[in-house]
């Protein structure tokens, strides 16, 4: 068993999960075939999947760049995913080597490849936890050997908190880390969402994954942004939240909203 108490044949590759099939979706090899038979089927019901994660994940990069041209040094990225390069430490380090990363994700096939990939670095961790739990989360001991929660932290739920039902309490999920974080801190947020095309056959995909897609609209979205002020230009799909090029083509049908939000006092 590892230090996270799992072993390695709780590992379950029989059905697709949402962190390898994204993997698989930008290009990456860190998945299975049933991970990249339900992006493939995926793509073909939703045409800009590929598009759409990929420009996702260009808006975590510029995020993450803001947050920390606004002073930010300490990064908390839950629901991570796999570590497709260039990530969350590397973008932020990048701008400022001083940056401070802690990684959560419930895929245990992460936290394997995050250890590999973080093991010459005391800047950054990587944690099994899941956002289900979101005080748990906060109070993990390695998450604490990284964070100070003290000082401004960014949180990153970055495509993840579109896999909690309604079950879960997602916004109740997000005021739980809101109340965590000091003033000053901030959120940054990316949801999928149905606003822009009918993409029930998209989401039904994910019934036979390990956690199911829940999309929400906009007026939706908007609230796991209370208490906080969301900057420039606001709740945008993501190609379209401060771009530092050309927008993709079909960007307009992209179905991801992304925002980042100050907590004030």
């Amino acid at each position: 068993m590892g230090k996270d108490g799992f072993r390695a044949e709780e590992i379950d590759t029989s059905r697709p999960h949402p962190a390898r099939i994204y993997d698989y979706l930008l290009g990456g090899k860190d998945h299975y075939e049933v991970d990249r038979q339900a992006g493939d089927a995926l793509a073909a019901a939703a045409p800009e999947a590929r598009i759409g994660v990929r420009a996702n994940r260009d808006f975590m990069r510029r995020a993450v760049r803001y947050v920390v041209d606004a002073g930010v040094r300490q990064l908390l990225d839950i629901g991570t995913g796999l570590p497709t390069s260039p990530n969350v430490h590397e973008t932020a380090q990048a701008t400022a080597p001083d940056v401070r990363v802690a990684y959560v994700d419930n895929d245990p096939i992460v936290k394997v490849h995050g250890d590999a990939l973080l093991s010459d670095t005391s800047a950054t961790s990587i944690v099994l936890g899941d956002l289900r739990d979101p005080r748990a989360v906060v109070d993990h001991p390695d998450v604490r050997q990284v964070i100070d929660f003290d000082q401004p932290v960014a949180v990153l739920l970055v495509a993840v908190v579109h896999f909690l039902t309604e079950a879960d309490k997602p916004e109740q999920i997000v005021t739980t880390l809101r109340d965590a974080l000091p003033v000053g801190s901030y959120l940054v947020l990316s949801h999928a969402t149905g606003d822009f095309a009918d993409r029930r056959e998209a989401q039904a995909i994910y019934n036979n994954a390990s956690a199911s897609l829940n999309l929400r609209s906009r007026a939706e979205i908007e609230r796991f942004f209370d208490s906080f002020e969301l900057v420039e230009p606001g709740l945008a799909q993501v190609p379209f939240w401060r771009p530092d090029a050309p927008p993709p083509a079909r960007s307009e049908e992209i179905g991801f909203y992304g925002g980042v939000a100050r907590k004030l006092g």
